[in-house]
């Protein structure tokens, strides 16, 4: 299994009026810690896409269990729990300040061909990466 952490803090411009943040961003966060995880693993998004493919979200699903607010250091784990094929699903949790979950959810991506815009399969190169996290192959 993959896992991955990335912290940050939580922007003004992310709140609304009352300082919460608001319900939208947390797809962002799930989408900033899938990114540095797949940086972590050595296969930053630019060379997939250099590579000529792209990584389009198939669906998002998130539930939100306590608020967030300005000024908070966040953490979002984001995992990959199985080796992808024609698609590549992401499970993500935030945790505020306190360790507290605030957020959990999945993300799912296909892949396709920049060019034609057809789906494929996970290219070698991603699959040649999380390979090795996975002890049981």
């Amino acid at each position: 299994m993959v896992v991955s952490e990335t912290f940050f803090d939580v922007r003004y411009y992310e709140t609304d009026l009352m300082g919460i943040v608001h319900h939208s961003n947390y797809v962002r966060y799930f989408e900033l810690g899938r990114v540095q995880m797949l940086a972590d693993m050595g296969l930053p998004i630019q060379e997939i896409e250099k590579a000529g493919i792209m990584l389009p979200v198939v669906s998002v699903e998130c539930h939100y269990k306590l608020p967030t607010k300005m000024g908070e250091r966040l953490k979002v784990v984001s995992r990959i729990e199985k080796i992808p094929m024609a698609k590549m699903e992401i499970k993500n949790e935030i945790y505020n300040q306190n360790g507290e979950l605030a957020c959990y959810g999945t993300v799912v991506l296909g892949f396709i061909h920049s060019d034609t815009r057809r789906p494929t399969r996970a290219p070698k190169s991603l699959i040649d990466k999380i390979i090795p996290y996975f002890d049981n192959l």
